[in-house]
């Protein structure tokens, strides 16, 4: 009890630097996501870069998001459920390899699935540098054709008890729904499509450090929920053993007595 009542502090302490890290990142985030599918959608079909080519799916890439430890309930489960399931249903006819970010990740699946990469050590350093690498390492795989589609799978943190797994197209970019004529009020200088060129890596970037960021804070949120819910198992545990205790010492002390009274009455016989 003393044990997941000091790690639910510690991961409380840890949820609060974290939720806010994602809660600053995530308007900037959504708008440049927005404002580059809105630029996008008024260009050429072929101007969008090798980034926004539509392809025939034969091979897929699902990166898996995760966490290196344990100890924070069906958070982990939940991933690997959801990146597993994209092969039976999803894409069930393809070729789906994974890309873990998490240990937890790489273990539970390298046991049925091919693993392409695993990038777990960037927890140990989460800056936007070391996150970027990451995600220049995947544009060049779907640049390069290694790969027709890449996906994340990620919890999505909304609060401390609650985690929406998402199922996000990370590559191809992919192109506003219900846009018409998105950059009319605007005037673009030099252009649009060379400032698409400029904001896709940067867009890219940003999306994959947001997903990790959410993860991030999703975790620590689920793990204090779990160190919370195990903390109040474990008071109920003591009281129930408290209560067994305290009865058996009293059924002792009873037996005691008796065997006293009788053995005093044998004697006065």
């Amino acid at each position: 009890m003393q044990i997941t009542s000091a790690m639910k502090m510690v991961s409380a302490a840890k949820l609060k630097k974290a939720q806010d890290a994602i809660t600053a990142m995530r308007p900037y985030a959504d708008k440049l996501t927005e404002l580059l599918q809105n630029l996008s959608a008024n260009l050429e079909e072929d101007s969008g870069g090798a980034y926004s080519e539509q392809r025939e799916l034969n091979k897929v890439l699902v990166v898996a998001i995760t966490s290196n430890r344990g100890l924070c309930g069906a958070f982990n489960t939940n991933i690997i459920k959801q990146s597993a399931s994209l092969l039976q249903g999803k894409y069930g006819g393809q070729q789906v390899e994974f890309f873990t970010i998490g240990k937890k990740a790489k273990d539970i699946l390298k046991k049925r699935h091919r693993i392409a990469a695993d990038h777990s050590s960037v927890y140990d350093d989460l800056t936007f540098e070391n996150v970027a690498a990451i995600a220049e390492i995947l544009m060049d795989l779907y640049a390069g054709g290694a790969y027709d589609r890449i996906d994340l799978v990620y919890n999505k943190f909304k609060n401390a008890a609650t985690q929406e797994v998402m199922t996000e197209q990370f590559l191809p970019i992919a192109p506003a729904e219900g846009v018409t004529d998105a950059g009319a009020d605007y005037i673009y200088e030099p252009g649009k499509a060379e400032i698409v060129e400029q904001l896709i890596p940067k867009s890219l970037k940003t999306q994959l450090y947001k997903a990790i960021r959410d993860s991030f804070a999703s975790e620590h949120g689920a793990r204090m929920t779990a160190m919370h819910k195990a903390t109040d198992n474990a008071k109920e545990l003591r009281d129930q053993l408290k209560l067994t205790y305290n009865k058996a010492r009293q059924a002792s002390i009873t037996n005691e007595i008796l065997e006293i009274v009788g053995g005093a009455e044998a004697l006065n016989k």
